[in-house]
């Protein structure tokens, strides 16, 4: 795609230039978030392409247009997401039809998907919704089983355009299934991940950084990059040169995780909860949670995971003080005398949710989530009790989180599942160390 040096002596062809544009006034309006550059962008960046460059339009024909011009003269991938709905505010399909020369032709083959879409909740059509019938004359269709808009695809100039519907149920899997298919064949990006990561908890990302610097001196030319989001951190290992293949690349990971010992979370992207989730239902082992101040984003994390009927017993909401008592069978004298934001109380949670509902594990969540509230001298707002119930015993931790309520809850709910991860660590060696012995 990229122009190539022809004389004698050629030189590497350079990195395809990859830009998105994202369409729709409700993004400028801040109605609705732009998840489609964080999530585009990280797929891409698995198969080794760094996005060169976003940029969010209106939905106003001239807007559209000129900056397509621009990104068409300095991109060699554009992909665009938006604007191929029925409405009137949808004009990507028409505006770059026309940039590129190209007529819109009508098919067959989108109006009878189309109708059968709606023909499965005994609809019909609209008029306009056959605007969506409509593609490029010289251009490919990518269908979308999860919409009636569906993608295009168009190779032109020695670019590609990628169009993409803008609801993200749509255009995920039209994305990976489809588009990052087609452009690993056509060379633009890589077959496999690029990189290795390395999921990390409990170390800060200056300090993971600081303990795995001699490894990575031992290796010239690496390409190591580090992400800190929610309680964890992210090291992704490459390179770039590709003087290292994955081989080597994975033998020093390895090393890392010895270096790690309990910090170490998973390679890959999955969530530290489904870590979690998949070391229960491997051990036979059942889990049940109790909140009071973080109201049931706990229990969420879990049931978020595929499967979770295998390992997740249920949860228990107990915010006053009397559910505590009736469901949870916290004593009321210990509420009395320590209150509901004490290390008493959370261990009386854990303990009584594994109880009400036969489980191995119980894990729990009290305390002040602010902004307002907080308790007395030593308890402030932000101070948060976690509760665990375990086959080895019940234990209590206090955790002092600063910031906004939400970021305190969310907060407070990654470190439960991560101290429930490290105890189901170590229960599992204890058990492999006994059938040994």
């Amino acid at each position: 795609m990229a122009n190539h040096d022809t004389s004698t002596t050629r030189a590497p062809a350079a990195a395809p230039r990859y830009e998105l544009l994202t369409l729709g006034d409700e993004l400028l309006l801040g109605l609705t978030a732009n998840g489609h550059l964080t999530w585009i962008g990280s797929e891409l960046g698995r198969r080794g392409v760094l996005l060169q460059r976003n940029v969010t339009i209106t939905d106003e024909a001239d807007a559209i247009a000129e900056q397509f011009r621009e990104s068409w003269n300095k991109a060699d991938i554009i992909i665009t997401t938006g604007g191929l709905g029925p409405t009137c505010d949808d004009r990507t399909r028409e505006v770059l039809a026309t940039i590129l020369g190209q007529r819109l032709v009508f098919d067959e083959t989108i109006e009878a998907a189309i109708t059968a879409r709606f023909a499965r909740s005994n609809r019909k059509p609209t008029a306009n919704n056959l605007k969506q019938a409509y593609r490029f004359e010289h251009g490919e269709v990518l269908p979308n089983a999860n919409g009636t808009a569906p993608g295009l695809w168009v190779e032109q100039e020695g670019r590609v355009l990628i169009m993409l519907p803008g609801p993200p149920n749509e255009l995920r899997p039209m994305f990976t299934e489809q588009v990052i298919p087609r452009l690993a064949k056509l060379g633009l990006l890589s077959e496999s991940e690029a990189y290795i990561q390395i999921r990390t908890a409990g170390v800060g990302e200056s300090a993971l950084e600081t303990k795995f610097q001699p490894l990575f001196d031992r290796f010239p030319g690496l390409g190591i990059a580090f992400c800190a989001h929610l309680g964890q951190v992210d090291c992704r290992i490459s390179s770039p040169d590709k003087r290292y293949d994955m081989v080597a690349l994975r033998a020093l990971a390895d090393e890392c995780v010895t270096m790690l010992g309990e910090d170490f979370v998973c390679f890959g992207h999955d969530k530290m909860v489904k870590v979690v989730g998949d070391m229960l239902r491997v051990q036979g082992r059942s889990l049940a949670v109790a909140e009071s101040c973080t109201g049931g984003l706990l229990a969420n994390s879990f049931t978020d995971v595929c499967g979770a009927s295998k390992f997740f017993q249920g949860g228990i909401v107990s915010y006053s003080n009397d559910s505590k008592m009736l469901l949870l069978d916290c004593p009321e004298c210990l509420l009395a005398q320590h209150g509901a934001v004490s290390e008493e109380c959370a261990v009386a949670m854990a303990a009584g949710v594994a109880e009400r509902l036969s489980s191995d594990y119980g894990i729990a969540i009290t305390g002040f989530a602010g902004p307002t509230n907080g308790g007395p001298g030593e308890n402030p707002v932000g101070t948060i009790f976690i509760g665990m119930h375990a086959p080895g015993g019940d234990w209590s931790k206090k955790l002092s989180i600063p910031g906004p309520r939400c970021a305190v809850k969310e907060r407070a709910v990654t470190a439960a599942i991560d101290w429930l991860r490290r105890e189901v660590v170590k229960d599992s060696i204890r058990a492999a160390t006994s059938i040994v012995n």
